[in-house]
This record gives C-alpha cells, structure tokens and sequence, in this order.
C-alpha cells in the first residue's frame, strides 16, 4: 500500500504546471452583492461531471441564470474518490472563461455506513497518506483552500485505543488532530504551494468539538482562517434539532474565536420543511456580517428540477421571502432562485448595520454543559454576543454552565461584580460551582430536586405578587430547586407548585454589583413554554439598560448593532405582534419599509408595537 500511494504521489508531481486565467482575471466580473460575497461549492463528484464542456455550459447556464455568485470552491476529494489533476484543471478553466474567482476544496472523510459519517483512523499509515495525497493535490492547483467540516475523529479501532492509553477520548483526538493539521495538512500543503493559505471550516455542532477532535483553542489559530457552518435546517425534524438564532450567534462566536478571520458562513438546503426555512438561514448569516456566503452545493443549484417549496401556511401573507410570487416571476424555479432572492433582500439591509453587539456571555473553547442554551435564550428576543474570552469590560454578563469549565471563573465574577457590574449565573452554572468557590458569592444551592411549576409570580419586594400568565401557557415545566436565605437574596420572579415557591430569578447585591440567578427548565425547549409576561419581566430584571428590549412570543429574535439598528425577525409560522423597548427617547425609522415611527414615553424609555408577518423580518434604526 506504502508502494502504491508512493508511486502515485511521483506520477501526480510528474503532471505539468498548466497555464490559467490569473485570479484578477477572474476578479474582473462585477461582484454579485454591495455588502458581501455569494460562493457555492463543487463537490468531487459534480467536479469530474464539470470536466465536461458540454455538462459545464448546461449546468453553469442554468445555475447562473437563477444566481448571482462571484466565485466557487473545487473540491478535490471526498469519501475516497479522487478528482484528477486534468479534471480540476480542466473545471478551474472554464470557470475562469466565465469571470468567476476559484478556490480549492477537500472533504477529509472516509465516506460511512447505516447513516453514520465515517471519518479516517489517523492511526492507519494507509488513512495518513491518503488525507496528505488529498491536501497535496488540491495546493497544487489553487492559492486557497477550504477544508469541508468533517475533519474531525471518530474511529476507536485497536489502534486508536492502544495509541489513546490512559487519557480520555477528548484529550486523545484533540492531540491527535493537532498533530495531523501541522503534519497532513498545513505542512504538506505549503511544500507543495508556498502560497497557499488554508482554511478550516468548522461545523454547527460547536457545543461538542472538542469530544472529537475540533480544537478551538489551538488548532483554529494553526490555519490561515476560519469558516463557519451556519445551517440550522429544521429546529423539529433534524436529529440536532438547532435552534434558528444559532445561524446567527455560531458566526458570532467564531468571529470571536478568530477575530478578522472568520472569512464566511455556509449554508445547504438539506431538510427543511419549508424553503422559507432556507432564507432564514441565509439572512441570519448575513445579520451576523459574515464577508462571504458559502452555498453548498452545485448539484442543487444547477439542478433542472424546481425547488420544494414546502408546506407553507402563510403563503398568501406579504412576508419577506414571498416565494410564491417569486416562482411565477421564474418559471421551473430552483434552488438557486431561493438563495438570490434571498440574498438580495439581505443585501438591502446589510449596509446599514453598524457592528453586531449583544449581552455579553462567556464560553470557553472547550467547555462543556448546558449545551446550546444560548440559541433558546437568543428565539427569546435576548441577543446574545458570545466569546471565547471572559468580556471583562461589559456591564452585563451572562454565566451559563459552560462558562464554570474556567477554574478561575469565580474571581472573575467577583473582580466583575466589585467593578458594578450586573453578573447573570444560570442555574447550571450555579450547580456546577457549588462547593468550588460560589458560596463566596452567593449561599444558593441547587438541590437536585426537579420541581413542576406552572405558576408564576412577579414577586419584588414583600407584599402581593403579580400573577404572570397567558392563555394557552400553563403546562407544568420541571425546574431545578434552588435553595437560598430569604432577606440574603431577594426572589423576584417565583414559580408556585401546591404551594410552595421556588426561585426562578433570584437577585443578591454583591459589593457595587448585582448577582441575579436565572433558572432555566430541566429541558431548555421549556422556554417556550412559558408565558410571555413572564418572559418579558425577566428581560426587564436582567437587562434593564439595554439599548433595545423585545416584548414579543417565543422564535422572535432580536439583533442588534452599535449604530442604533436593529432587526426583529420572526420564525414563527404565523404573525407576531411585538412591542420593541427602547432606552431614552430616540427618534424611530423603519429602514424596510422606509418610514418614520411613532413612540410613546414611559419611565426613561419610549415604546412601538408592530407586527411582523410570518417567517419574516423588519429592520429599524433609532437616534437622537
């Protein structure tokens, strides 16, 4: 096998340098968008179908009749099967004829079985050596190169278990994809192209990368740059079941992982139930300013078959991605005709965005626990800015569980709070740093005692609470029990069950700060559970200076920018009526539909009500 990978390796350095159009040749076509770049990925397969003139000039005249795209990734390999050097000569060319920028792509997996992706065992010299032949094939032919996301380890052969000895499998493949970035991929590829700059795209699943091998701490700072997998598909009929804000907030957390070399977000069209599931998840990369939109793949955008529109129970309203006027306008409509229209909406808007701001929260690189809990709290209305690194400068900061992987989490919370700042622990958080320097802060215990709550009392102070309710709202949510000293911290949100109250917010003053405690349901999905007055009064308790404020049912996001801008998109099947909270008294403009805004002024801050259609999104500015 050593032999025969050998001779290979000889043969394919033997193939000549070709000539090609120079990437500024290519560059010269006018860019597709104002605010960003539209790319679409080849993989292996329709690359050595695009070999061919005439499959090429069918498939990139349907594809480029529905789609404006400045550029394409040629995958190399994938699975096992190889492209040729003729092949990706030939494919890179006739892009080039075309005025359409390249690059080079490579899936390093070994194809899988029963529904499983299978990955190499980077123990096997035979696995070794073909990843290395895949990386030095496709640095030859191009100057970048982007590693689809399945560069991660799954295999526990012998060898892998002989190798992993007496550490744990986290620790074991982080090492071991540590060593094969540095020794099969960046290393191989610069002897093969000094030129070339790698980049490693990263999947949507971030909550557990380092379990198989994904390193955010080292390994994404080995690579040239980064690139986000922002495909949420269906937050119901997919086995991740992600939630629609993370195709926002895992750009956002990436960007901070690498700051200014995040270079773009990637989005399929695989399961989804309706297509305007797919737009959402386009607009939602573009809100979070990715430079670059990676489509995958060609088959579907160049496809002669329509796309599936779905089942869509709001057609007939005017929403934001009207597909139904749009397939008349295209006839035999694709794929392709989505994505357009979906990005020229986006681009619309985009420019008036000034840089992306939310609560600030806390995940470092390989933390583990409460896993993405960020994006339920985000299809709140809470916009949420997370980071790699303690935000030691915010005046709110956000503490879920994961953050309690720091060990030195509890100074910094503490150095936070003597420095006035509002800290919000969640009740993982708080569970899992008790007995590890929490009763420093605050003597809260969680008891591990799931209690059903469907009763909720806005309860400040002594005296009567407030009931919180709404029709339709009363299922019993498990809750964890906290435990605290009543007159120590104050419960100013309680759940009742047979009367007995249990904490949902619980609020402590600590030094100049404030400590506040959310309790978040056993399952996460229970939030939506919840009434909304509930929901909007714990926004109006932990975040009672943000610049806007949402009053609005569950799957309605909010995004916000440093310039006043801001977006409410609502993911809901039906239309949202919403009432936005802003500090002070600004003046309002509705930038989508180009108006100016009515407020009314209550107790230093003034308020609108609108309503967002189904499946849609509106974007507004505020200013003195």
């Amino acid at each position: 096998m050593r032999w025969q990978y050998l001779a290979a390796l000889l043969a394919a350095v033997a193939v000549p340098t070709v000539a090609f159009p120079s990437e500024a040749a290519a560059q010269s076509r006018p860019p597709a968008y104002k605010n960003f770049r539209a790319a679409i990925y080849i993989t292996v397969a329709d690359t050595k179908r695009l070999a061919g003139p005439a499959t090429f000039q069918r498939q990139f005249a349907r594809a480029s009749s529905q789609l404006h795209f400045d550029k394409v990734y040629i995958e190399a390999y994938r699975d096992r099967v190889f492209a040729t050097d003729a092949e990706l000569a030939a494919v890179k060319r006739q892009f080039h004829a075309k005025g359409i920028e390249t690059s080079g792509g490579i899936t390093l997996a070994a194809g899988g079985s029963g529904g499983q992706f299978g990955t190499f065992d980077y123990e096997l010299p035979a696995d070794r050596a073909e990843a290395e032949q895949a990386v030095r094939r496709i640095a030859r032919h191009f100057d970048e190169i982007i590693l689809d996301d399945f560069f991660f380890y799954t295999s526990k052969s012998d060898a892998d278990i002989a190798a992993k000895g007496n550490r744990s499998w986290t620790d074991y493949r982080v090492d071991t994809m540590r060593k094969a970035s540095r020794n099969l991929v960046l290393g191989p590829a610069k002897q093969e192209n000094p030129r070339v700059r790698v980049i490693i795209k990263y999947p949507n699943w971030y909550e557990h990368f380092h379990g198989l091998g994904y390193d955010l701490a080292e390994q994404a700072k080995m690579f040239d740059a980064i690139y986000t997998g922002t495909e949420t598909r269906d937050p119901v009929i997919t086995d991740q079941l992600l939630q629609q804000y993370e195709s926002y907030e895992v750009y956002r957390y990436l960007s901070n992982v690498r700051p200014g070399a995040n270079l773009g977000g990637w989005v399929d069209t695989f399961d989804t139930r309706s297509i305007d599931r797919y737009a959402e998840q386009l607009w939602d990369t573009m809100f979070a300013k990715a430079p670059e939109i990676m489509l995958f793949n060609w088959h579907p955008m160049a496809e002669d078959a329509p796309a599936t529109a779905g089942d869509r129970a709001w057609a007939n309203d005017a929403t934001s991605f009207d597909w139904d006027t749009i397939a008349r306008e295209h006839p035999n409509a694709g794929w392709a005709t989505a994505a357009n229209a979906a990005l020229h909406a986006a681009d619309a808007v985009v420019e008036q965005l000034g840089n992306p701001v939310g609560v600030a929260s806390y995940r470092p690189p390989h933390a583990t626990g409460e896993d993405f809990l960020h994006n339920y709290i985000g299809n709140l209305g809470v916009p949420v800015e997370l980071s790699p690194q303690y935000p030691v400068d915010a005046q709110t900061i956000l503490l879920t569980r994961a953050a309690a992987t720091d060990p030195a989490i509890i100074a910094k919370a503490k150095a936070s709070l003597q420095g006035g700042a509002r800290v919000i622990v969640t009740s993982g958080f708080v569970e899992a740093t008790q007995g590890k320097g929490f009763e420093d802060l605050a003597e809260w215990q969680v008891t591990g005692h799931p209690i059903a709550i469907n009763q909720y009392f806005d309860g400040f102070g002594a005296g009567r609470g407030k009931e919180l309710k709404e029709t339709g709202k009363a299922k019993p949510v498990l809750f964890p029990e906290v435990r605290f000293y009543t007159n120590d911290s104050w419960g100013i949100i309680r759940g009742v069950a047979s009367a007995k109250g249990f904490p949902i917010v619980l609020m402590n003053q600590y030094s100049k700060g404030t400590l506040f405690l959310w309790t978040v349901p056993e399952n996460f999905g229970d939030l939506y559970e919840l009434p909304r007055p509930m929901v909007t009064r714990i926004k109006e308790y932990l975040f009672p200076d943000a610049a806007v404020r949402l009053d609005a049912p569950d799957h309605v996001a909010l995004f916000t920018y440093d310039n006043g801008a801001f977006i409410v998109e609502n993911y809901r099947d039906e239309p949202a009526e919403v009432t936005i909270s802003l500090s002070g008294s600004p003046s309002v403009s509705a930038i989508t539909q180009n108006a100016n805004i009515a407020t009314v002024s209550e107790k230093g801050r003034s308020r609108f009500s609108v309503a967002i259609p189904a499946h849609s999104f509106r974007v507004f500015k505020s200013g003195q």
